[in-house]
């Protein structure tokens, strides 16, 4: 049970992550309300972007940070808990997609969004040159052709692309995200550029 009795918000609030998981391993609640804070929204927003439902991306926001606080004691800092606990965001989602078959998706950014940069800074931002077959695609009429592309993606597919290109992972991250070898990764970030250039290929 979470205990009230340790280091200050304050204090707390300057700890890295694994120092905070740490303490919720102790059961400090503080810690716990530390680690919702810093990661409440990034979590929401990643699931929104796979889910495009801002209710549905609510209740597995909160079915993601229930389960890691349920299996905070197996959190190893081994890894980055970023990693951990966007694999667990990204398993919940994937496994709603799969019962849902869920497919749209959003290339605008998070509803919480307010302003045109806030709106920038959580949106699918592709990288330019020869790694991405969306970099001459991404002006604004076309915007709706790439969100049906990437809709029509297998879910593992759009949540590599989605890792990838909005939450800038690394390969290596994703793969500790997804839970799949590194190789795989890279196989499924290319069929899934692969099959947006084919799905592309009438709008351009």
């Amino acid at each position: 049970m979470p205990t009230s009795i340790g280091p200050s918000k304050d204090e707390i609030a300057k700890l890295t992550d694994v120092q905070v998981v740490a303490l919720a391993q102790q059961g400090k609640e503080a810690a716990y309300r530390e680690l919702l804070a810093r990661y409440e929204r990034p979590v929401f927003s990643l699931i929104f972007r796979m889910v495009r439902d801002r209710e549905t991306a609510e209740d597995l926001s909160q079915e993601t940070f229930i389960k890691v606080l349920n299996n905070i004691d197996r959190y190893s800092p081994d890894f980055k808990f970023s990693s951990w606990l966007f694999k667990i965001a990204n398993n919940l989602t994937i496994d709603h997609l799969r019962r849902r078959r869920l497919n749209t998706i959003s290339i605008e950014g998070a509803p919480d969004a307010v302003t045109a940069e806030s709106a920038r800074a959580t949106s699918i931002v592709v990288a330019s040159g020869d790694e991405s077959p969306l970099a001459e695609l991404e002006s604004k009429e076309l915007g709706v052709s790439i969100e049906r592309a990437i809709a029509q993606l297998r879910p593992e597919y759009r949540a590599c692309i989605m890792l990838r290109h909005v939450e800038d992972r690394s390969y290596e991250e994703i793969a500790e995200i997804v839970k799949l070898p590194l190789g795989t990764v890279k196989t499924y970030i290319h069929r899934a550029r692969h099959e947006l250039r084919a799905a592309l290929d009438d709008v351009r």
